[in-house]
């Protein structure tokens, strides 16, 4: 199996029929039966599985896993990454606004990387249409706490594209955390910390409608997800314990 597409949905029923119809089509057109995708279906409440399966009857490198518990993007993720049989796995969002010829640009890009991730700020990027100041500013704040705390040189940890070489994402896959905000920093942290090459290139990039994430809300909630990452990593992290005991509930962190 040459490549496995890992796409995390929770109640994605409207939004995830898009996506299939443009990434199903082009990627079993260039790869054939070397390509599967995996829609990990975690704590939905909607139609999300019934139109997977309708899709599923057509495209046989469609494979669905269930998880009734909401595990997050994370969560799914990992679950994923111990299913996927291809030699390079990468993940998606759900929502399509990462074009499937973007993906592919990951494939054909990765050379002697270990890993290569999509980014919507480098030169050559293109956002359609660009982001509000809002969430520019909110994005560049997070990336600089990025920085700070983990010394990431990387412009955008937050993209949904992401591709690795399956003993790459084999590797770290023991060591990763289920946050919700902060599981594409862990993920890219854990692929320096443990030796593997990362490259970083521009991508095409939609604002697609329908996202349930609150900016402002969102926000504290990625810098919190930050400080708790980041306190896993020191030798702190027993104040972590005590967050979780008295404060998680307060954050989706």
């Amino acid at each position: 199996m040459h490549l496995s597409i890992i796409v995390p949905a929770h109640n994605e029923e409207k939004r995830l029929p898009k996506m299939l119809d443009a990434y199903l089509p082009f990627f079993a057109g260039t790869c054939g039966n070397e390509f599967e995708m995996l829609i990990i279906i975690n704590g939905s409440t909607d139609g999300t599985e019934k139109v997977v399966a309708r899709y599923a009857a057509i495209f046989p490198q469609l494979k669905t896993i269930v998880e009734p518990r909401p595990i997050g993007k994370g969560g799914a993720i990992m679950l994923g990454f111990a299913h996927a049989l291809g030699s390079l796995i990468g993940f998606v969002d759900a929502d399509g606004s990462t074009p499937p010829k973007a993906f592919q640009d990951l494939v054909t890009n990765i050379g002697q990387a270990d890993a290569v991730i999509a980014s919507r700020w480098i030169k050559g990027a293109v956002l359609n249409p660009p982001q509000p100041w809002s969430r520019r500013m909110a994005s560049r704040l997070f990336n600089g706490v990025v920085r700070l705390l983990f010394n990431l040189h990387i412009s955008d940890t937050q993209c949904g594209a992401k591709l690795m070489k399956r003993e790459a994402a084999l590797a770290i896959l023991p060591a990763l955390g289920i946050t919700r905000w902060a599981f594409d920093v862990d993920l890219l942290f854990q692929l320096r910390r443990a030796g593997y090459k990362t490259n970083e290139i521009p991508t095409v990039w939609s604002d697609v409608t329908g996202s349930r994430v609150k900016i402002i809300r969102a926000s504290l909630e990625m810098i919190v997800a930050l400080a708790r990452l980041r306190l896993l990593y020191s030798p702190f992290k027993g104040v972590v314990s005590f967050y979780d005991k008295y404060f998680a509930r307060h954050f989706n962190a």
